[in-house]
């Protein structure tokens, strides 16, 4: 188990509908870009999820934010979070799913 003050890694799985990529696209990476100038966030890694693949007219993306520390997340979760999570539900509504978990990276 890794100390309370070590580095953390956030991930948010997304699930869009196809129709939306593009706008999508470019509304996340702009998103990214905002949550990366949060303290305590050091980078971000946008990858396209091949496995499993996505059922037809769907798209999955994954993006994996690293943080500094536990303390730097509870503060982006505390304070920002539900204001950055509510723009995209205003923004694309049914047309995207987000699920997020926290790992502690090893080693």
């Amino acid at each position: 188990m890794s100390a309370p003050g070590a580095a953390r890694v956030y991930e948010v799985d997304i699930d869009i509908d196809a129709v939306i990529e593009s706008d999508y696209r470019a509304w996340l990476a702009a998103h990214v870009a905002e949550i990366l100038s949060l303290d305590g966030f050091t980078g971000a890694t946008m990858s396209d999820v091949l496995d499993p693949p996505p059922p037809p007219g769907r798209v999955h993306l994954c993006v994996q934010y690293r943080l500094a520390d536990a303390a730097s997340l509870d503060a982006y979760l505390r304070d920002h979070a539900p204001r950055l999570r509510a723009q995209g539900i205003a923004r694309f509504g049914d047309a995207m799913r987000a699920t997020r978990r926290v790992l502690a990276p090893r080693g």
